[in-house]
């Protein structure tokens, strides 16, 4: 089954494709299957028969490896393949596994028999060395991944059937290309392209020029550089042009969004720089794979250094609220007063954007029907008499789609390109420049004040003849890149102030599991990915009114590559068997509040280190989490740790469960024992009151470059311990006021 885009050129050499098939096929073997046994189904018997390297699979990874994915330690990777490709490197990697009992005894890793690859495999996952750890993980999540997401001409993959996944939502259907290419008159614009369109800029299309000419339509003013004689774009060589306006957003998610929506409202020329594309919704596949790799930060693997957290983080016009799961939690009291009275944080108003943002996203908890895993969620905590609640959500109570990790198809969520970047376009002060890479704000001497003042931004765009360089000048920037990205811009910028980077924080997330045969409740017809993601929270353990340190109690989204990358792999059959329980598997996790930190080093190099009380807040738990799916009715629970068992709860008795609760929930979370997840990652340029311990002011401004704000979840003094999109556009909106009173307070149209 090979995936529909095309594969232009093999990567490695012949040694080295031998040697990743060999991996692929050991975590994805052809397994024998008796076709005779009427409880199997066709397609169950298909699925086991399936190598990775039937499908196509070690192409893409190999295309994956060497050209898509970012990491410090991705070399680790080529360097393991090219050992593997030779006997004396798959001695050096695998010891005395590998070799063979008959002479020339040493062996290449492709000649070596399958059950020893997978015995290696195991211990790779289980050494003493850090680097092969690293390595299993990163091997196994880029061939489960790839395999379970890769699509044929029709959009369709080999194993879904057998594990019960219908693909994209039957419900939505793509416009094909030609309709995007021509309207007629039962189709408008913005059905085609979305409620952006009028704003929305691609200057990698083939016709740029059409693109300016459009700028200038909206009122931009556009300048060669030949005509001015600018020392501030002297160190960027020849830019391609000059583009002026009041304010320039480097970032369209929940901050950046907001921020220029607002401004926009308010009378000024805004444009908004994003990196990633605009994806209308008729125009969105929902197929996992391509969205992952068209609207996620680094294609969606992204983990720290040492590969111990997954990091998911938007990247693509609306951002995070873009492909978030819908939670909008307002900010919780006990961090209003500890961000208030500790980090400076400024509360006059904050209520009042609190109730203009959830007002603006039209929040509401009502929910017409639950989906499986928070039905499952909710079920447990009442039947063990837990505390749980019902999410406010910006979506309306019929919203019963799993698929909004994936996009929005019928814009229903109100993420910011279905509210502020629509206010942006439609008041004809702003546009969105899509594709566009920040390379730095720009600055110059300040006569006052601070030392520096921000009076632009230099981005570079990818077009048909190469990568040009253009430049905005803006009287002020803002950036909204995210925790991830914003600590980068900035120092590419010169700024220097040692917190830009550090106080990460990343919200880890361990996830447990239970199966519901399709004979038990959830009813029948039930499926773990649909449904409402996130309706459902429990905050047994969240200590809000403690220490307000703790983990709450949610539910995720999973399509079968993510679930696949997640779930614990000991051997191939064990795996394959695992996955044709996907659709009945119920997900719940515990997040918490970490008091641990990290630091960003670079957009693909993250470092993060879990605190010793935030491993006993996960442990909480998940002690709690298998008390609830058990009590909900699950037939077998489980976590995600590598030596974690499984527990048919229908077998169990009372103290063996108790034993199964005790000892699963106390297994070590660290040395890649058990894949800990970020959906939320904050305070990388945290705001205070003094540049010795914050980023920015308690107005969002740098403290070293005046007109240069942030504007996102990166400013956060701590950990928020709950869903952070209404905190960061309430923050954001604060910020925004500040903006406008430096631009000079709110223009007054003609006729007001």
């Amino acid at each position: 089954m090979a995936n529909s885009s095309k594969i232009t050129k093999k990567p490695f050499s012949c040694g080295q494709m031998e040697a990743l098939i060999a991996l692929c096929d050991t975590f994805l073997p052809s397994i024998d299957v008796n076709t005779n046994d009427h409880h199997q189904s066709d397609d169950v018997i298909q699925f086991y028969q399936t190598s990775a390297s039937m499908a196509g699979t070690p192409d893409h990874v190999a295309e994956l490896i060497q050209e898509k994915v970012r990491h410090p330690k991705l070399y680790l990777a080529k360097l393991a393949i090219s050992m593997l490709s030779t006997w004396i490197g798959t001695f050096i990697l695998c010891g005395t596994k590998s070799l063979s009992p008959k002479f020339p005894y040493f062996q290449r890793f492709s000649k070596v028999s399958s059950e020893k690859r997978e015995q290696i495999l195991v211990s790779w996952s289980n050494s003493y060395f850090s680097i092969l750890r690293i390595l299993f993980r990163a091997l196994k999540m880029f061939t489960l991944l790839t395999f379970f997401t890769q699509v044929n001409d029709n959009n369709e993959n080999i194993s879904w059937k057998a594990i019960g996944y219908c693909g994209p939502d039957p419900a939505h259907k793509p416009n094909p290309k030609e309709r995007q290419q021509h309207d007629d008159d039962t189709t408008t614009q913005e059905e085609l392209f979305g409620p952006l369109h009028k704003g929305i800029i691609s200057l990698s299309q083939p016709h740029k020029q059409t693109s300016l000419h459009k700028l200038q339509t909206l009122g931009f003013p556009i300048i060669s550089p030949p005509h001015t004689k600018n020392t501030k774009i002297e160190s960027f060589g020849n830019p391609s042009f000059i583009v002026k306006c009041d304010a320039v957003v480097v970032g369209s998610g929940s901050g950046g969004g907001l921020t220029a929506g607002i401004l926009a409202g308010a009378g000024y020329k805004v444009l908004v720089l994003e990196k990633g594309s605009y994806i209308a919704r008729n125009n969105l596949s929902l197929l996992e794979g391509q969205s992952m790799e068209q609207m996620y930060l680094n294609r969606g693997i992204l983990g720290t250094d040492e590969m111990d957290v997954m990091i998911l983080a938007g990247s693509t016009v609306g951002g995070g609220s873009t492909i978030n799961w819908s939670a909008s939690i307002r900010t919780p009291r006990h961090i209003i007063r500890e961000w208030s009275e500790e980090h400076g944080f400024d509360t006059r108003n904050y209520e009042h954007a609190l109730d203009v943002v959830c007002e603006k996203m039209g929040v509401q908890s009502e929910i017409e029907d639950e989906g499986f895993n928070n039905m499952v969620l909710r079920k447990g905590c009442e039947e063990l008499g837990y505390n749980v609640e019902t999410i406010p959500r910006n979506a309306p109570s019929d919203h019963y789609c799993g698929w909004c990790c994936l996009g929005c198809a019928n814009g229903t969520k109100k993420g910011t390109s279905e509210t502020w970047l629509v206010d942006l376009v439609e008041s004809g002060n702003g546009a969105i420049l899509t594709e566009c890479d920040a390379l730095k704000v720009i600055t110059e001497e300040n006569s006052k004040g601070k030392e520096k003042r921000a009076v632009g931004v230099a981005f570079a765009f990818r077009t048909e003849n190469g990568t040009e360089i253009a430049i905005v000048e803006s009287r002020v920037t803002v950036t909204a890149c995210g925790a991830i990205c914003t600590p980068p811009f900035l120092k590419r910028s010169g700024l220097r102030n040692p917190n830009i980077g550090r106080n990460l924080h990343l919200h880890p997330v361990l996830m447990v599991w239970g199966y519901f045969p399709e004979n038990v409740w959830p009813e029948a017809g039930k499926r773990s990915y649909e449904g409402g993601i996130m309706t459902a929270m429990s905050k047994v353990v969240a200590n809000f009114e403690g220490s307000g340190y703790g983990a709450i109690i949610q539910t995720p989204s999973l399509h079968p590559g993510m679930f696949s990358g997640l779930m614990p792999w000991v051997s191939g059959r064990d795996f394959k068997g695992r996955m044709v329980k996907f659709a009945r598997t119920a997900h719940v996790f515990a997040l918490a509040r970490d008091k641990g930190s990290g630091e960003v080093v670079s957009e693909s190099y993250v470092r993060y280190s879990l605190g010793d009380e935030d491993k006993e807040s996960l442990r909480e738990g998940v002690e709690r989490v298998l008390r609830i799916l058990a009590c909900a009715g699950a037939e077998e629970i489980g976590t995600h740790h590598k030596e974690g068992r499984v527990l048919n709860v229908k077998r169990a008795s009372e103290e063996e469960f108790e034993r199964f609760v005790k000892e699963e929930s106390s297994r070590p979370v660290m040395n890649l024992s058990v894949p800990i997840c970020s959906a939320h990652q904050m305070g990388s340029c945290r705001m205070g009151v003094g540049p010795e311990g914050s980023a920015v002011d308690p107005k969002g401004e740098t403290w070293e470059v005046e007109g240069l704000f942030v504007a996102d979840s990166s400013v956060f003094p701590t950990a928020l311990g709950v869903n952070p999109m209404v905190t960061v556009q309430a923050i954001a909106y604060c910020t925004a006021m500040s903006i406008v009173e430096v631009l000079g307070g709110k223009k007054v149209r003609k006729g007001e």
